[in-house]
């Protein structure tokens, strides 16, 4: 069964799989995760796809926001999840700066996440001048998840993290871009932080699955943060998030923990060490504070 139970599971999650799971009513389920061991666990809990997200940069790389994320960044984080998963798709952002500026650049840099990164799909924000690289690189074989609604690379011109098309227009120019998104080529589009009504419209107007993120529940698909769903992500809430453990403070305590076991010389003990026959160290040349454990016995010190 799939992740889902309602549909067989695939040796490997494609974009056919995605476009035969909307068309069946079956709901994608994708997570983020920037590591090979995250990757590990979200493929054998049976996630349908995996984003490698410019998100890395505000939940691993220590950043305020995602700009700052380079491609050396995303090829090396892409690299490290595509290698520990081997059911799930796995997308990777295309980070700011990486298509924006120049089409031919734009283009080595996909493929450079593709060939160096492993990943099997590539993920654009907004339309505009974005709907030429989705037709260009669909046309070279990459395939492309459009992004629409709270775009992040946006943030300072949309003003922070606010849901977009509360009103007519707005709304009206979100549905176009998704259009011209799919008619570009895109297998995949993902509607975040946008009304739920609005959400259900898009996704009915299209033939390509809708992914939500903070959009309700009536699109195809759900990604959502591994820190955010984990706990890891320290006191910070959302009202799109549910979350499913509190790990932080269980991670938190462990290490405390140790540390302490360290401090007071309760860990390591000769159970977690290897001896070795004591004879081997007479007379070796080293540091005299450190005894061989003949000399220690003819000194009583043993």
């Amino acid at each position: 069964m799939s992740s889902n139970g309602t549909g067989p599971t695939p040796k490997r999650v494609t974009v056919p799989w995605l476009r035969e799971a909307r068309a069946e009513d079956r709901r994608i389920a994708m997570v983020t995760a920037y590591d090979a061991p995250s990757a590990r666990l979200a493929d054998a809990a049976g996630i349908d796809a995996i984003l490698v997200g410019d998100s890395i940069g505000s939940n691993v790389l220590g950043f305020a926001n995602e700009l700052p994320v380079t491609m050396d960044d995303m090829v090396r984080a892409t690299r490290a999840v595509s290698g520990a998963a081997y059911r799930a798709l796995v997308v990777a952002d295309m980070p700011f700066g990486s298509y924006q500026c120049n089409e031919d650049e734009a283009v080595a840099n996909a493929v450079r996440l593709v060939k160096e990164g492993g990943a099997q799909a590539v993920k654009f924000e907004g339309a505009g001048r974005a709907l030429a690289l989705i037709e260009r690189l669909s046309h070279c074989g990459i395939p492309v998840m459009g992004h629409v609604g709270f775009t992040p690379q946006s943030t300072h011109a949309l003003g922070g993290a606010r849901v977009q098309g509360k009103t007519r227009a707005s709304a009206q120019a979100i549905l176009d871009a998704a259009r011209e998104i799919q008619f570009a080529g895109a297998f995949s589009i993902v509607l975040e932080l946008i009304p739920a009504p609005l959400a259900r419209t898009i996704t009915g107007s299209l033939t390509i699955p809708t992914i939500g993120i903070g959009s309700g529940p009536h699109c195809d698909g759900q990604v959502q943060i591994w820190h955010d769903i984990l706990g890891l992500g320290g006191e910070r809430t959302f009202r799109h998030v549910r979350r499913y453990a509190n790990l932080g403070p269980l991670i938190r305590d462990a290490i405390a923990s140790y540390a302490l076991d360290v401090q007071g010389g309760q860990f390591p003990t000769m159970e977690h060490a290897v001896s070795m026959d004591l004879d081997q160290l007479d007379n070796l040349d080293g540091d005299e504070r450190f005894p061989s454990e003949a000399q220690k016995e003819e000194s009583g010190e043993g």
